[in-house]
């Protein structure tokens, strides 16, 4: 039996290069994103998630841990896959996302994490989500996918 999909961090920042701080839940608006976060009201870029088991993949070619803070992302599940094709779905706790987007790593990495992290992450680094249905997302939370 497969060990199900968690998410274990969450992360927002109130602004563009502010640190990112780390939350126990966040309040996710329909279409709009995370309340509190940089793209709260942006037209597509709502969301953004990460695996934990691409962060270890990362880490392992970067030569040094990777913390989910550094890189920016919102929302990290505990392992597998992040869906990576336009329209797919995933739930988060009460929250409906679809993917947008892959993510591409922030050009800032090599900066803040080191020489290594963007090439690193690439490939590894998230997909972007618009919110289809608000809710709240807690740490602990289930994630599944969704058919569409």
């Amino acid at each position: 039996m497969t060990e199900p999909v968690t998410v274990v961090a969450l992360h927002v920042a109130p602004g563009a290069r502010l640190p990112v701080k780390s939350v126990d839940r966040v309040t996710v608006e329909a279409g709009k994103g995370i309340v509190g976060d940089r793209y709260h009201g942006t037209k597509h870029r709502h969301v953004s998630v990460q695996s934990a088991t691409a962060l270890a993949e990362a880490a392992e070619l970067f030569g040094s841990p990777i913390d989910a803070a550094g890189t920016r992302r919102n929302v990290t599940v505990s392992h597998g896959d992040v869906p990576r094709q336009p329209g797919d779905r995933i739930r988060v706790g009460d929250v409906l996302l679809e993917v947008v987007r892959v993510a591409a790593p922030c050009k800032l990495l090599d900066d803040t994490l080191g020489r290594g992290a963007l090439e690193a992450l690439r490939r590894r680094a998230g997909s972007i989500f618009r919110v289809l249905e608000g809710g709240t997302i807690a740490v602990g939370d289930p994630v599944a996918d969704e058919e569409t």
